[in-house]
């Protein structure tokens, strides 16, 4: 849907006209393009790219291998390939604020190259990725973008994420074989020029760097501050990384500026730093084009056009005589010059291009009246241009691919469009977003320039058979047998296993199952009209707007035995997790408890409480009960806590019954490899043995890893029942732990139990079940 009236003014709050008119200018100054890397959304290091790109005038790019499909999600329950969808727009509007371009090697969700979960290795992480693969990604990525420069954020050390280290390693490997002609890869060879490597340590709260890092041989300087706002180049990195919502990320720094950022030049094919990072690198055209005046001419119209800020008709003026002397220089370019010239000239083009609609006051949009449709429907659109009186003047149409088609209010999809892709493989500030884009046209001191805007949000195309069916998985514990509710689109059908009945019920699909019905797993396609379709995740967030993932649709069941004892279970949730939704799936009496349930009257009505991940963090009520929460567990009541991050509110003293100390840096306490090895410590506890034998085949078809976040230290009390360990460490305990306290129990579980019953694992729900049953 069109954005309100106070979205649009929200929106223009944070990005006055002045502001992102002295921004769009700074890329103006120099030729030097300085790209970062890493693993995931999140690991671009903002503040310095804010101070080069804003402070000293470097273009910058980022190159991410993965879209962060593994990782955790603060907001909401996104997760898998949903979650690096929301990821991806995420880095979209990070890359807005700091003006960066970006690329990402994983060009789908079904790319190898994912974000599979917490890696200790670089050798396991390309393992996986597959290293020639990804190598060539990493090649084309570079040839596309000619940076002058790369920059890992992470080293290749042990104690480093193993995606961190697999980047780093590809990343320098991909500097020789850019430019290597006999390397296959899409792209013409690109040479760059320098290789630098952090030389500041990854360690903190996740990791723990076994080697120091490399000595300084650069700094990045974090001093000074942006002249037209007051904000450090530290405030304006975390502007970006704010929007890294899922990952919690964005911190008030108070303003204060930092010491920098030190680098260690690793390779050089230009010789050594003498104090800056520009340093040997071209500084204007003049000097890849010695001798040629128009190349001369061009960096003094540049120079000029930044001059002329804040007078915007004077850098209108200057900008229209810098766009005739760039195509001056074009046009009289020497061919052996082309490789080192024309791609500097065609970014200096677009950002002159930036630079006049800003400072002309055009106004250029268009709307949409929803935000998506399907091939062949027709959508109600809009177009409106403000041009103010002066030099410049405009003319605004529709952009459209192939076999669309516009009038004045509507555009009409082609009937064979592709559904939206969630993974683009990369992105530029300014540009449209989808397959639709404003064509506005610019005139200025006799200079015509085209540009390709994107609409206030973008059409999103669904596929032209959406199927929808809800739940998209569903669990059956032949022990509690039950029918199967869901809800598909009209007309759909899922392909049933022999012997299944299905009715219609009140609107509802029902699915029955035979009494024989065989324990396994299946995938059972969804048809439309006899033929296959797709179903579409629809995602929303304030920070992102409008998302959509198109995938096969498909109803995935298992069947299993799981024993449940009788209880009276309550869960409080922190909106990361759906372990309520699985326990009433495998038959348990579950009551979703919201903060005005949580008393001491209600607990008492309870036989077990169970505090879903990261509960403790966003759940204010649930730690201001913690010591009615205890005395109801010595007087009997049984507590499961789900894994929680030390930074979590889990104070190790007061938050458990008993202390309990959580581990960090988090990649010491976790065991990543999820078909480790489990020996059970305690083979005759309670929760191995009842109301279901926990057993070797429990541990079989883990997804992603056994566990993280592990106790680090516990009370006496505590009894650890479960080791584990990762190839080549030694094993660990803090897994899974339970005390006696008092007349009840504690549990604390850092398996990621709640990942496993979304892939329906049916020891995950064995296990569960044995943690709920009561204490008494």
């Amino acid at each position: 849907m069109p954005l309100s009236d106070t979205a649009r003014i929200a929106a223009q709050r944070t990005a006055p006209s002045a502001l992102m008119l002295w921004r769009a200018l700074q890329p103006l100054r120099g030729l030097a393009r300085f790209m970062n890397t890493g693993a995931h959304p999140d690991d671009e290091t903002s503040g310095m790219l804010a101070a080069l790109s804003l402070r000293d005038g470097l273009s910058i790019a980022y190159a991410c291998s993965t879209r962060g499909e593994g990782g955790q999600n603060d907001i909401g329950r996104e997760a898998g390939a949903d979650l690096g969808t929301l990821r991806t727009a995420e880095m979209e509007r990070a890359c807005d604020v700091l003006g960066m371009s970006m690329y990402w090697l994983s060009t789908s969700p079904a790319d190898p190259i994912t974000d599979f979960g917490f890696s200790k290795s670089g050798v396991e992480t390309l393992g996986k990725w597959g290293r020639a693969r990804t190598l060539r990604r990493m090649v084309e990525i570079i040839r596309a973008d000619r940076p002058d420069m790369l920059c890992p954020t992470f080293l290749d050390i042990p104690g480093q994420h193993g995606h961190h280290r697999a980047m780093t390693e590809v990343a320098e490997a991909a500097m020789e074989a850019a430019a290597d002609p006999g390397f296959e890869a899409e792209g013409k060879p690109w040479q760059v020029a320098k290789f630098y490597l952090p030389a500041w340590s990854g360690a903190g709260d996740a990791y723990d760097d076994d080697l120091p890092p490399p000595a300084e041989t650069l700094r990045v300087s974090g001093a000074g501050r942006e002249p037209v706002s007051g904000w450090s180049w530290e405030e304006i990195g975390q502007h970006a990384r704010a929007f890294h919502a899922t990952q919690g990320m964005g911190r008030w720094t108070g303003g204060a500026e930092t010491a920098g950022w030190p680098l260690h030049l690793l390779r050089s094919r230009v010789g050594t730093d003498r104090g800056a990072l520009t340093d040997n690198l071209p500084a204007g055209f003049a000097d890849l084009a010695a001798g040629h005046a128009r190349f001369a001419a061009l960096d003094a119209a540049l120079a000029a056009t930044v001059a002329a800020f804040p007078d915007a008709g004077a850098v209108v003026r200057a900008a229209a005589a810098a766009l005739h002397a760039l195509r001056a220089a074009r046009d009289a370019c020497p061919p052996a010059l082309a490789d080192a010239v024309l791609h500097r000239l065609a970014r200096k083009e677009a950002g002159l291009g930036r630079v006049l609609l800003l400072a002309s006051g055009v106004r250029a949009e268009g709307r949409f009246a929803r935000d998506h449709a399907r091939p062949g429907e027709t959508v109600g659109a809009s177009l409106s241009l403000l041009v103010p009186d002066g030099p410049v003047s405009a003319s605004l149409r529709w952009q459209l691919p192939a076999d669309w088609q516009a009038t004045d209010a509507t555009i009409t999809v082609a009937a064979n469009a592709p559904a939206a892709d969630p993974y683009p493989a990369q992105y530029h500030p300014g540009a449209p977003r989808g397959p639709v884009a404003l064509a506005l046209t610019l005139v200025a001191e006799g200079q015509s320039l085209t540009l390709s805007l994107p609409s206030e949000s973008p059409l999103l195309v669904l596929p032209a058979r959406e199927a929808r069916v809800d739940p998209a998985a569903v669990f059956l514990n032949r022990l509690a047998p039950r029918p199967l509710h869901l809800r598909l689109s009209e007309g759909a059908k899922v392909a049933l296993p022999p012997d299944w009945r299905q009715e219609v019920v009140a609107g509802d699909l029902v699915l029955h199952a035979p009494a024989n019905a065989r324990p396994g797993a299946s995938v059972l396609p969804v048809t439309l009209e006899g033929h296959l379709s797709q179903t579409v995740t629809r995602i929303w967030h304030p920070h992102t707007g409008p998302l959509i993932r198109p995938a096969p649709a498909v109803l995935r069941l298992t069947v299993a035995d799981v024993a449940l004892a009788k209880a009276r279970i309550g869960y409080v949730g922190g909106g990361h997790d759906r372990v309520d939704h699985w326990l009433r799936a495998m038959g348990a009496e579950v009551s979703t408890l919201d903060d005005a349930a949580l008393s001491p009257a209600r607990l008492a009505e309870l036989d077990t409480l169970v505090v879903g991940i990261f509960a403790l963090k966003s759940r204010a009520r649930l730690g201001a009960m913690l010591p009615q929460l205890h005395a109801w567990v010595r007087a009997g009541g049984n507590l499961v806590t789900l894994y929680h991050r030390p930074w979590d509110n889990w104070i190790p003293d007061a938050t458990p019954p008993a202390r309990l100390e959580i581990g960090k840096p988090s990649l010491r306490f976790r065991v990543t490899d999820e078909t480790a090895e489990v020996r059970h410590l305690l083979p005759e506890h309670p929760l191995l043995t009842g109301p279901n034998a926990i057993g070797p085949a429990d541990w079989h078809g883990w997804v992603k890893e056994r566990g993280l976040y592990f106790a680090k230290s516990w009370d006496p009390a505590y009894a650890a029942l479960l080791e584990m360990a990762d190839p080549g460490e030694e094993p660990q305990q803090g897994a899974l732990l339970s005390a006696r306290i008092g007349e009840g129990r504690h549990s604390h579980c850092a398996l990621i139990l709640h990942l496993q019953m979304e892939a329906l694992v049916p020891g995950a729900f064995r296990l569960m079940a044995n943690l709920i049953a009561p204490a008494r």
